[in-house]
Formats: structure tokens, sequence, C-alpha cells
């Protein structure tokens, strides 16, 4: 098995802007030390862990070029993409909701958008097994023309677009475990019979108005769009269940030809900006569970893309779980919050309540 790591440094010099965490800085609202959630940290210490542990010597290491116009365009309109660059080019601003950037970001993010491409390209022309793309800035927020929530192009959706419109698949499946909903990809694909989209995520959380169970798909698209959201406190064995009742049955209906998973990792129990209880062995599980679904139902066809994920201490630790699964690498970096998080999971009568708000939501689904 040959595991493809796509990453580039340059992804790392994405900058947010003056915010406080989730505000401007403005009035009463003082500055901090890093400013956004999301910064560079949790993907560069990511990284620096894999390379520190030796986990780098099992996989395949490359980079990518950005993302070309034409491609981009193939999701994003001109008047959109023509406004991005300029303001890059004018040294930053804010075109949407939560989505500042400094000069040069237009570039940056195309080059985020590039390494998903490429690593689903990979995958897809058999040079490797499965992939995994360190994307930033990240993407499943951003719809055709509106950036949102720290995403500027929607990586995952260029991917899929470009590796349709070269001949190199058709029907393509999206997993989107974020924390948040997936709104972005969902919009994109929504009227579209050959995307599958899937999204747990922690209910009104974020968006506030997106992610229903109700939405499921427009015109041919009906049936292809999934929500599945789960009420804040969830754990390891709720976020198992969820796959085995609603995305691994999904994915047997809709017979993908290949699978794209959008891997945030802020359901694990202490990011800042989710209220779950997963832990690495959860991603860990999770990654698990889609392989053997890939194996079973498009020749193990895998790719994974970076998204959300806010503690720099522990995103490392879920994303190298998940790197180990991919890989089947005997190297290992133990979760130094093991013990304190298994004693913090769920008791037995919540996760039955999870279970039950599970199958009523897999049965709206019909599933």
């Amino acid at each position: 098995m040959t595991t493809a790591f796509f990453s580039d440094e340059r992804c790392f010099w994405h900058g947010g802007g003056n915010y406080a965490f989730t505000l401007p800085v403005a009035g009463l609202v003082q500055p901090i030390a890093g400013g956004l959630p999301e910064n560079p940290e949790t993907k560069r210490r990511l990284r620096n862990l894999i390379e520190v542990t030796g986990l780098t010597q099992h996989l395949s290491m490359r980079g990518a070029k950005a993302a070309t116009k034409g491609d981009l365009l193939r999701v994003h309109p001109e008047s959109y993409l023509s406004a991005f660059k300029a303001m890059s080019d004018a040294g930053g601003g804010e075109l949407g909701l939560r989505t500042p950037f400094g000069a040069g970001g237009y570039e940056i993010a195309a080059l985020s958008a590039g390494l998903a491409t490429a690593a689903l390209r990979a995958v897809l022309r058999g040079e490797v097994q499965n992939a995994y793309a360190l994307s930033r800035p990240p993407g499943h927020h951003c719809t055709a023309d509106f950036p949102n929530g720290f995403c500027l192009l929607n990586n995952i959706a260029v991917a899929i677009r470009t590796a349709q419109g070269q001949g190199l698949v058709r029907r393509v499946a999206v997993i989107d475990w974020d924390v948040h909903h997936g709104n972005g990809t969902e919009a994109i694909f929504y009227d579209d019979p050959d995307v599958l989209t899937i999204s747990l995520h922690q209910d009104r959380n974020y968006p506030l108005d997106t992610g229903g169970v109700e939405a499921k798909g427009a015109g041919a698209g009906i049936g292809t769009n999934l929500n599945l959201p789960l009420p804040p406190g969830c754990g390891h064995v709720s976020y198992l269940r969820a796959m085995e009742r609603v995305v691994l049955p999904a994915l047997d209906r809709f017979k993908p030809e290949a699978i794209i998973v959008a891997c945030g990792f802020d359901a694990a129990a202490v990011d800042p900006l989710g209220r779950m209880l997963a832990s690495a062995d959860t991603f860990r599980a999770l990654t698990r569970m889609a392989m053997q679904a890939a194996d079973r139902l498009c020749d193990g066809r895998l790719t994974l893309v970076h998204e959300g994920g806010y503690s720099e201490v522990y995103v490392p630790f879920c994303g190298h779980a998940v790197l180990e699964e991919l890989s089947g690498a005997p190297v290992t970096a133990p979760d130094p919050l093991a013990a304190t998080l298994a004693k913090r999971q769920p008791d037995a009568r919540f996760d039955a309540f999870v279970a039950g708000w599970i199958d009523e939501a897999a049965q709206a689904l019909g599933l």
C-alpha cells in the first residue's frame, strides 16, 4: 500500500487578518495573539510530528502546482475570482464572512486547491492507493461565489470538477466529518446526481442556518445530499454509529467510483470551536471504516483533504492516527490525552439517546 501526503510550506503563510478568535478587532474587542483560530500551527505541527516520528519514511511525500484559473472556473465564477485576485494583489481584505486574507491570499488559496486536486488525481490514476492533502486555507464552507468560515476556495469541489473534466471519474462520494456543516460543498453539488455529499456535524454549530436532515438535494440531485446533525457531546461510540447507520449504507446505495473525506479534526474533545468528544482513536476508526468502504466499492480509491481542527496540541495526534491507518505503517504517536478523554466519554444512556437520534435521521433519509 502506498499513501501519498501532499503539502506545501507556502500554505502555512496564509494570514487571517486582524481578528480576535472569530470577531474583528474593533471597539471593545481587543487583539489576541494568533488572531483567528484557523492559524498555520495546527497544520504545520502535524507535518512536524510525522517527520519527527519517522512516519514520512512510509509515505510518498509530494507537493503540487496551484490549481489553474481554468480549474477554478469549473466551480467559481469569473466575477468572484477576479474580485478575489484584485483584493489579494492590493494587499488583502475580506470578501465574505470570516475569511480575511493578506497579500498573495489568492495564490495561496489556489495552491491549497491544487494540493487537493493533485491528491485526487494521483489516486484516480493509480499512482498511489490513497492520499492525504494538507490543504490550507480549508474549503468546505466556500460556496461558488461566497467565501465563508475561513474558506476562500472550495478545494474538494475544484478537485472533483477537475477530475471529472479530465475524464478520470464520474461518480464521487464526499464524506465530511468536520464538526461544522459542509455548506459550501453541499451548495455546489446540490443538484448533481453524480456527487454524493454526506455531512456529519454538530447540530446548529456553524453555519447556524444550514445542515438540516430535510436538505436532500434538488432536481436530478434529490437524494444525493445527506446531512446528519448530531447533538453536542457525541463521542467515539456515537461517531461510529453514525458511520455504520448512515454513511456506509448511503455509500453502498450510491456506488461511487471514488471517495473523498473532508477531514476536519474539530470534533475532537479539546477543540475550541466544537463541543464533541471524539479522540484520535475515533478518527483512526473512522478512517478504517472509510478505507473498508472504498475497498468494497471503488478499488480502494480514497482521498482525504484537511479541513478544520483548531487545537494546536491535539490536531497533530489526530492526523497522525489517520495517516497511520491510511498507510498501514508500524510507526505510532501515542495519544497523550487518551486516558483523559476515555474518562470524558458519554455514558451508556447518552449513547443510547444518540443512537435513537441517528436512527430517526436515517429513516428520514431513507436509509
